[in-house]
């Protein structure tokens, strides 16, 4: 059987959640990833009558649903938090800003969205960490000693209790490898495991966009980190093949400016092989949703979401289940 191929819903949250059902079924989706904004998936309101309000509304529409993301909640558990996470946050979770009580209120919120996945009937918890450190990526002034490890520190100490309620509950939690996250790239990916204690509710949410344009190897992540897969994310993106005005940082310019170096693609249109990162999962055994997070600042959304879901599905392929020249041994061929 393929993947079933779905459309992540947090690039959607202006459309009401069956509004977006409805549209993600007409692209040709099999599913939809929830997103935990606007009224796609409520955590404060997820107790079972909602839970099964929503399962209802997948079914009357025949349509699944593998895995919530919780990306925006997430990212504060450990970042430095300021004015921009007002807008990102909700009211209750945000509160007076006060960052130490904003990291608290969203490290809590997350263990309870761990609970409404369950009540929903997913397995799988996607979203951001946060990063008390990722100023410090470029070391300058020389990062102090100790700096980083106690970054490390922190995220262990904040998700690690995090984690144990997943756990408890039978949930993974699935971090997008990131820019602004405590893990943004393989080396970073390992620190991160090994400071959480390769906690086994923890691990990754593929996606590739991530890691072309920072010259990162995102075929080996798949191989390096084959049991923590734990989703993926079908996202293209597209980098200069010669020098530009606004580099790997970005030059604080908005996307879809032609002076960038990289940039969001719709799904194929971009740099990144996806064939190579199929072949990839076959060969780890991944057997769970391709989910398609739609970014294309050049191009109308509804048109790209379509056009990715027949990209995607049109790629994916099982792995074989002979090896191909054994049937040379004459005892293997038909008489």
């Amino acid at each position: 059987m393929p993947r079933p191929v779905t459309l992540f819903t947090g690039q959607w949250a202006d459309l009401s959640c069956e509004t977006m059902i409805q549209k993600a079924k007409s692209f040709g989706y099999d599913g939809v990833e929830l997103a935990c904004w606007g009224d796609h998936f409520e955590v404060a309101k997820a107790d079972a009558a909602y839970c099964q309000a929503k399962r209802d509304l997948l079914a009357k529409h025949g349509m699944q649903c593998h895995a919530i993301s919780t990306h925006l909640v997430g990212q504060a558990v450990c970042d430095n938090i300021d004015a921009r996470h007002a807008q990102i946050l909700p009211d209750y979770i945000y509160g007076d800003g006060d960052p130490e009580g904003v990291r608290q209120r969203a490290a809590e919120e997350i263990k309870k969205t761990a609970i409404a996945a369950k009540e929903l009937g997913v397995k799988v918890v996607n979203g951001f960490t946060g990063s008390s450190i990722w100023h410090l990526v470029y070391s300058f002034p020389p990062n102090l000693p100790g700096q980083i490890d106690a970054g490390y520190e922190d995220f262990a100490n904040r998700w690690g209790p995090i984690m144990d309620v997943f756990q408890a509950n039978g949930i993974k939690f699935a971090l997008e490898v990131h820019p602004t996250e405590i893990a943004f790239d393989i080396a970073s990916a390992e620190r991160a495991l090994s400071a959480i204690g390769h906690h086994p509710a923890f691990g990754f949410n593929y996606d590739p966009s991530h890691f072309g344009y920072q010259g990162v190897d995102y075929v080996e992540f798949i191989y390096r980190f084959a049991d923590r897969i734990n989703h993926v994310h079908m996202k293209d993106v597209a980098w200069s093949d010669k020098p530009c005005e606004a580099g790997v940082f970005g030059g604080h310019v908005d996307f879809h400016n032609r002076k960038r170096y990289w940039d969001f693609k719709s799904v194929g249109r971009g740099d990144i092989d996806f064939e190579k990162i199929i072949r990839a999962l076959n060969d780890i055994n991944y057997q769970g949703p391709l989910s398609i997070e739609w970014e294309d600042g050049g191009m109308d959304r509804e048109f790209g979401a379509a056009e990715s879901c027949e990209f995607v599905k049109a790629l994916d392929f099982p792995p074989s289940n002979i090896v191909f020249d054994a049937q040379f041994d004459k005892e293997r061929q038909a008489n």
